[in-house]
């Protein structure tokens, strides 16, 4: 019986949303290994848009589930309608939009709020002993959610959000993009990805680890 898998997905865009090579390669991975599929995201405004060319705001307004619904190509649930019985395992995949939406971490740092339904979930997958995957900058947001059970974390090596990781209750280790991290007591996998990149080639060797290794637990 093929394992049930979530992608918490943020939106579509690596600016404002979820990195779509990420969580591409996530979903390819995820494929390959036989697992199914299930994809959901905050039914929510976004914190803002960013035009991706210019790198610069706009005064568009985009909801998160719609624009996640692009990665999933229509096959998404709010995430709010998903708990940890429909799940074997969770991965979130990274890009701003998991510190902005999901979290505000972007703006907050370790004084952070995770989106209720998004704590839930997490909180509900922790307690199950279930698998959660954390991709580049998602496992800043999952150590808020849970740093009272102190996970252990890499987001690469970036000095300010080791740090911040640490003031939420977490231990961050330092790993290249070609690593993962396991918390085995927590069950939580992370990888660099683009907080290192360089490349898709380079991100692709961590991710598809990370996805390995939570297939396997």
């Amino acid at each position: 019986m093929a394992k049930k898998v979530g992608v918490l997905l943020s939106g579509c865009g690596v600016f404002d949303g979820t990195e779509i090579h990420e969580s591409v390669l996530t979903l390819l991975f995820l494929d390959q290994a036989g697992a199914e599929i299930i994809c959901m995201a905050p039914d929510m405004d976004q914190f803002h848009v960013i035009n991706h060319m210019t790198q610069t705001e706009s005064d568009e307004r985009r909801n998160v589930l719609v624009e996640s619904a692009r990665i999933a190509r229509g096959d998404i649930h709010n995430v709010k309608d998903v708990t940890s019985a429909d799940l074997d395992a969770l991965i979130i995949p990274g890009g701003f939009g998991a510190a902005k939406n999901l979290s505000d971490f972007a703006v907050q740092g370790p004084k952070a709020t995770v989106h209720p339904e998004v704590q839930r979930l997490i909180e509900e997958m922790t307690d199950a002993v279930k698998p959660i995957g954390a991709i580049c900058i998602a496992p800043a947001t999952l150590t808020r959610a849970i740093g009272k059970k102190s996970p252990e974390v890499t987001i690469g090596n970036d000095a300010s959000t080791a740090e911040a990781i640490e003031s939420m209750g977490g231990t961050h280790h330092s790993c290249t993009v070609d690593m993962i991290h396991l918390d085995p007591k927590n069950r939580v996998v992370t990888t660099p990805a683009y907080m290192l990149g360089p490349s898709i080639k380079h991100v692709a060797e961590g991710i598809e680890k990370l996805v390995h290794k939570i297939m396997s637990m």
